[in-house]
């Protein structure tokens, strides 16, 4: 039975916790020593999908109380993982930042995608009854929900607050689509909703009306939320894109400049040119500027810096600004 399958996920035990923290342990040194093997294996035993399907499930029947004690099961989940990677990072002889850290709490449209895809075949598998177990530690690979977790844990214990709050979004987004296509499976396989509301047996004229309403109005209650929960993510991936296909160094003519300075900029030593960001007083943001610097072993008087200047935004008519500096005689 479907309903049985994704309900039983959910369920809470000591060994289920057990399993979870000591997941979670596996996770932290995994991301404490970038050790791929470790985090695969800390997300293939995590238990913490059945939770999130249990959600979906919730939503798409329209069963209140499951979804009650799905989302409570999820946060104290969530707690155990916390306070375990916290104090792991707390003790840990090393807890320095490492590229597995990294590309744990920076959320991404990739992560939006892979959760979608991930909730969709978790969902699929788990209204069969054919290995569906394979089949969700596969997506919880996919999808990983651990290893945020583990980096929100490193961002408490180093009193980091934007990692915590970074990592942990990823972690919300994982949860938020997986959950979201999983349910859209179970939508178009038309589970039935919950239509006794009152638990005694009987379903009224009035109970099916009201489910009705209360179904239509939770699914746009629901595409609504997950659209505006999904805009920081895509915002921070359009950032990223703009600065990977920001022209590189030697895209400005730099050889060229720094040839043509030469000539023209006595004592002439070294030219560079980037982009560089600069942070204004109250702007935690700052903006991206394209800088050029000219370095000489003398100083250059206002007549050569303007000459050398111009050079330089006839080479690069897009600089924001040139920056002169004379080696200390």
């Amino acid at each position: 039975m479907i309903r049985k399958r994704f309900v039983n996920g959910a369920r809470l035990n000591g060994t289920h916790l057990c399993i979870l923290v000591i997941a979670m342990v596996i996770a932290c040194v995994g991301l404490d020593t970038d050790s791929d093997i470790a985090i695969v294996g800390a997300m293939l035993i995590c238990p913490i999908m059945g939770s999130v399907l249990a959600i979906a499930y919730g939503m798409a029947t329209v069963d209140r109380a499951l979804i009650r004690d799905a989302v409570g099961g999820l946060a104290l989940q969530m707690a155990f993982c916390l306070v375990t990677s916290t104090l792991y990072f707390h003790f840990s002889p090393v807890a320095d930042m490492t590229q597995a850290l990294t590309d744990n709490s920076n959320p991404t449209a990739w992560d939006l995608l892979l959760a979608l895809v991930g909730g969709f075949a978790g969902g699929l598998g788990n209204s069969r009854d054919q290995e569906p177990a394979t089949l969700i530690s596969g997506v919880a690979v996919a999808t990983s929900l651990m290893p945020p977790l583990c980096a929100a844990g490193f961002g408490l214990a180093t009193v980091d607050g934007g990692l915590f709050l970074s990592a942990l979004y990823e972690f919300g987004i994982n949860v938020v689509f997986i959950a979201l296509s999983a349910q859209v499976v179970l939508l178009l396989l038309r589970v039935p909703l919950k239509r006794d509301l009152n638990d005694d047996g009987v379903i009224t004229a009035a109970e099916e009306e009201s489910i009705q309403a209360l179904s239509h109005s939770l699914r746009w209650r629901i595409l609504l939320g997950t659209g505006l929960f999904a805009i920081p993510c895509l915002l921070l991936t359009a950032n990223l894109v703009r600065e990977a296909d920001a022209p590189a160094p030697a895209a400005f003519g730099a050889t060229e400049t720094a040839q043509e300075l030469a000539v023209v900029c006595p004592g002439f030593e070294e030219y560079t040119v980037g982009n560089e960001t600069a942070v204004e007083a109250g702007d935690t943001q700052g903006r991206t500027e394209l800088v050029a610097h000219v370095s000489t072993n003398v100083a250059l008087d206002e007549e050569a810096r303007k000459v050398a200047e111009d050079l330089i935004r006839i080479d690069v008519p897009e600089i924001d600004r040139v920056e002169f500096s004379a080696a200390a005689s």
